[in-house]
């Protein structure tokens, strides 16, 4: 078997044990859907890679409004490597304790929102107090992790505690210890990562649902849609009313932020 064979069959492996978590992702989907039924916002959150996630959630192509990307650059500005703005720094700032509670300093949050948040390890300092201080906000926090390398995996947070610890819902990528899923003859190393794979699994069957529960309650989403799909015209429509609904719910984490 090549090492291209053995990933993709790796990769099925990762949609069989998706697919087995049908009930938590139609959880997930209840409680995201009645945010967004009620004005408010999905927090979503991932620092390092895990970013991949919150982009793959909105703003994409099949994607639509009711969700609030919170990437911070200085944990997840990859492209340099090192230097000014690296890699090395990146991972230093992901363990510092009290940075996610100037992160969510910056929104009026409520507890009708709920929000995901992504840690492959779900050992990192900052993604562990974003789920706890949503938690503490009364907001239902749904939390990805790779559960086979966060439980090989020490946590960095001084409680002892992992992500999941922080969570109301724990969905798993499958991805095996150390993400990567190929091994070479004559490599004493793995490559070829899957917690991308397993994540935006997750995140779009999230989103599929969630778009079915919005248009069974008689508000069907804004999704951005190629004009290949629906013509120039359309897609445009569709484009300027999905970004302009995300900024009137934005607005609702700005008005009153403060007035506490």
């Amino acid at each position: 078997m090549s090492p291209s064979d053995t990933y993709l069959r790796r990769c099925r492996e990762l949609i069989d044990a998706v697919e087995r978590q049908q009930p938590a992702i139609e959880q997930a989907a209840d409680w995201f859907a009645a945010t967004i039924l009620a004005g408010r916002m999905v927090h979503l959150f991932g620092s390092g890679h895990s970013r991949i996630l919150v982009e793959e959630m909105w703003p994409r192509y099949g994607s639509f409004p009711g969700f609030n990307p919170i990437v911070e650059l200085s944990l997840s500005f990859h492209n340099l490597v090192v230097g000014a703005n690296g890699q090395r720094q990146a991972m230093f700032l992901e363990n510092v304790s009290g940075l996610a509670e100037r992160i969510l300093r910056n929104f009026d949050l409520s507890p009708q929102d709920s929000a995901l948040v992504a840690s492959s390890s779900g050992c990192n300092v900052v993604p562990i107090e974003m789920a706890a201080g949503f938690r503490q906000r009364g907001i239902k926090v749904v939390a990805i992790v790779s559960q086979k390398h966060s439980a090989a995996s020490k946590t960095r947070h001084a409680s002892g505690k992992k992500l999941q610890d922080f969570a109301d819902l724990v969905l798993d990528t499958a991805a095996p210890i150390g993400d990567a899923m190929v091994k070479i003859d004559g490599l004493e190393t793995p490559v070829a990562p899957g917690s991308t794979v397993g994540g935006c699994l997750l995140v779009n069957t999230i989103k599929a649902e969630v778009a079915a529960r919005l248009t069974r309650a008689g508000q069907p989403p804004k999704v951005l849609t190629a004009a290949a799909v629906v013509g120039a015209e359309q897609a445009t429509a569709l484009f300027e009313s999905a970004y302009d609904e995300h900024a009137r719910r934005l607005a609702k984490l700005y008005e009153n932020l403060g007035a506490h």
